[in-house]
């Protein structure tokens, strides 16, 4: 069971596998690869520009701090001039834990500024990859183009297409159903030639009377030709009638003489 199990496994896969590889368009799979390295990159500029202001926010930082420390110094100054050594004290025991602070900031300001700059390193080196795929996308989808129009015309041409199959197919069809009808009225006008069927119209001959028609349209055709030489004959005959007639009546005068002797 399981080994029948695992080759309908096998033959799912395999038939999703070339259904998807049918549907599947590598133009549409590079503008999808294309859109997703593009949102990286505004994700990676993004952190550049969080590392960015939070860097910033910390000089704000430092420069509040360096600010209250030079205020707490002058005042430590101005007090033990006036011989408040206890208020000069207290100054500068505030000014050194400012100044710890800043000394914190300060660490954490130059590990963001070495963040950000391996960031805009990073982003321009991914800015240049995504310029790069995407002029080799546009020439792939172009090549691609190309080759399928270039292939759709070949096969338009040979005749293999889907298209021009059925074209082909449609023609093939045509021409056996016209053979047939050719055939079939062939062999009907054949059978009601022959008297096998009778035609209900009562236009159709039998083979006796067509062939007693053949005979009668001969007979005059004959009896046609016969009288047209009886009238070319006898117009050049006229003349020779008259000619033998007087030779006749010629003879009879002599025939007396001939008595006489």
């Amino acid at each position: 069971m399981s080994g029948v199990m695992k080759r309908m496994g096998m033959i799912f896969r395999a038939k999703a596998n070339k259904a998807l590889d049918r549907a599947e368009d590598p133009r549409e799979t590079l503008d999808y690869s294309y859109q997703k390295q593009v949102e990286l990159l505004q994700k990676v500029r993004r952190g550049v520009a969080d590392v960015a202001t939070s860097r910033k926010r910390l000089e704000l930082q430092l420069t509040q701090l360096q600010g209250q420390s030079a205020k707490l110094e002058e005042q430590g100054r101005k007090a033990l001039a006036l011989g408040r050594e206890d208020l000069a004290r207290e100054a500068l025991t505030r000014r050194s834990a400012l100044q710890q602070q800043v000394s914190d900031l300060e660490t954490q300001h130059r590990t963001l500024q070495g963040e950000e700059e391996k960031l805009t390193l990073a982003s321009q080196r991914l800015q240049a990859k995504v310029d790069a795929f995407r002029t080799k996308k546009e020439t792939i989808k172009a090549t691609y183009t190309a080759a399928q129009a270039q292939t759709r015309i070949g096969e338009a041409f040979s005749g293999i297409s889907e298209e021009m199959g059925d074209v082909g197919m449609a023609i093939q069809r045509a021409e056996d159903k016209t053979a047939q009808l050719q055939a079939r009225a062939g062999a009907i006008d054949e059978l009601l030639a022959s008297g096998a069927l009778d035609d209900p119209t009562g236009m159709a001959k039998d083979d006796i009377t067509a062939e007693l028609d053949r005979l009668s349209s001969g007979s005059d055709v004959e009896l046609e030709l016969q009288r047209m030489k009886a009238e070319l004959s006898g117009g050049s005959a006229k003349p020779a009638i008259e000619g033998g007639a007087a030779s006749q009546s010629a003879q009879p005068q002599d025939r007396p003489d001939f008595h006489k002797r």
